[in-house]
């Protein structure tokens, strides 16, 4: 059921990311706040393919 996703910076739209989630628990769209080091400095970042 957990399933491999890609996040992705919403300030200059690079792929930082990789992490899993759980399909069941979460159907949505995945949003944290993480570090960018292209931005260099925390920003939101959602998920993609």
């Amino acid at each position: 059921m957990r399933v491999r996703v890609t996040l992705r910076c919403n300030e200059c739209k690079q792929r930082n990311y990789n992490t899993v989630k759980n399909k069941k628990n979460t159907p949505d769209r995945l949003e944290m706040n993480k570090y960018c080091r292209f931005c260099r400095k925390h920003t939101l970042h959602t998920e993609t393919k």
